[in-house]
């Protein structure tokens, strides 16, 4: 197995890259298609997501709940990324905005299937002494995937290539990432004895809820990215200046991911949890607070930077937190609360946005990135650490700080 894991954590990622390409080069074109060829309001727009966001969140937590009970990771795995062959061919055949809406929601419930379990698969596929890398790894492979296809969206966008030209051609990466998972080699995991453990049943560590309280403290603050572009456009960049500031924050990410990872797995996941959520209320205050554009450019950078250092180390302290045999439950829960928090932070930042200013949702957010960052020290925190007893230490593993 240990010269399978590499390559398993790698197929994975591929997948996740190619998937990933095909999306968000469809992404920023959706909104246009809608209102400019399909006649359709911001409003229609907003339920779309709206709709699409709450059904993948909903989701994560039952897909990975089954995939640990009956061992089905790779299917969901597949199943899932499949949606995202299914959403294209829907856009490309769609004549309305509630086409549109059926491909949306065929797209998000994909993602809402597959999350958990590849991301349980990457756990189970890899070094306990290397699990922020593993991550970092995916995540990099997967930002690599959204960075070409943000690029791609701008070619479309400033070419004048045909928008249903684009949902066809966007198909062609998405098949190819499916076609990978067969090579996925997954290994069952030892269930424990005894009658098989409810979803509402499951039993966390004290410590790992209250992480978990302050990942949606944070979410809830941390809006749709749709924010930070509508802020960029406000500061006066052009709409193909802004879809080359999320270039920027793509490239980013997926650039620092693995050296976030690898920290993580090298000094514990305080330290990197703690800074990317330090960074991410400093970023957001700053788009409050700054005008100057090279600043904007800085900013956007920085906020990938917040992607990298969370995204690996967040998922290998669950990992390592969750009981072996319900890490993909566990990390479903952890996707779903940030589904619901995402959800939230949107109808929040948009009624501060129109009610008190365009500035007041990152200064909320800021806010409330900054008591996250001190909520997770003191709750990873090795002195309190002793003070706080899971209710089934049998079931858990250790955990790193």
């Amino acid at each position: 197995m240990r010269r399978l894991t590499p390559s398993n954590v790698v197929l994975i990622g591929l997948t996740s890259m190619f998937v990933d390409l095909s999306t968000e080069m469809v992404y920023p074109i959706v909104p246009l298609f809608l209102t400019a060829t399909l006649g359709a309001t911001p409003m229609v727009v907003g339920v779309i997501e709206g709709i699409a966001e709450s059904l993948a969140s909903l989701l994560k937590a039952f897909s990975g709940y089954v995939g640990d009970v009956y061992q089905h990771r790779k299917r969901l795995t597949f199943l899932g990324y499949s949606g995202s062959v299914v959403y294209k061919v829907l856009l490309l055949v769609a004549g309305s905005w509630g086409g549109v809406l059926v491909a949306r929601v065929v797209d998000r419930v994909g993602k809402g299937i597959r999350t958990a379990p590849r991301d349980a698969l990457i756990a189970q596929s890899s070094d306990p002494k290397k699990l922020g890398g593993s991550f970092g790894l995916a995540k990099m492979l997967d930002m690599a995937g959204s960075s070409v296809g943000a690029l791609l969206a701008v070619v479309v966008v400033g070419t004048g290539i045909a928008y249903r030209e684009a949902f066809a051609w966007s198909i062609v990466p998405a098949v190819l990432g499916i076609l990978i998972i067969p090579a996925v080699r997954e290994k069952r995991v030892p269930l424990p004895d005894g009658p098989r453990t409810n979803l509402l049943g499951v039993h966390l560590g004290l410590r790992l809820r209250l992480y978990l309280v302050a990942v949606l403290v944070f979410c809830i603050g941390n809006s749709s990215n749709a924010f930070l572009l509508l802020k960029a456009s406000a500061r006066g960049f052009s709409a193909t200046q802004v879809m080359l500031l999320y270039l920027v924050f793509n490239v980013t990410a997926s650039v620092l991911a693995i050296p976030a990872g690898r920290f993580s797995d090298r000094f514990g996941r305080r330290s990197v949890l703690v800074a990317g959520y330090l960074l991410s209320g400093l970023v957001y205050l700053g788009f409050a607070a700054i005008t100057s554009q090279p600043a904007v450019v800085g900013l956007f950078a920085a906020y990938g930077a917040c992607t990298a250092f969370l995204s690996g180390a967040e998922r290998a302290f669950i990992a390592e937190a969750a009981p072996s045999h319900l890490r993909g439950t566990v990390l479903g829960i952890y996707g779903t609360l940030q589904g619901i928090g995402l959800l939230l932070a949107s109808i929040i930042a948009g009624a501060l946005w129109d009610g008190v200013g365009s500035d007041a949702p990152f200064w909320f957010g800021g806010a409330l990135a900054l008591l996250a960052a001190a909520a997770v020290s003191a709750i990873l925190d090795p002195r309190v650490r002793r003070r706080i007893r899971s209710p089934k230490p049998a079931q858990s593993e250790p955990l790193r700080p």
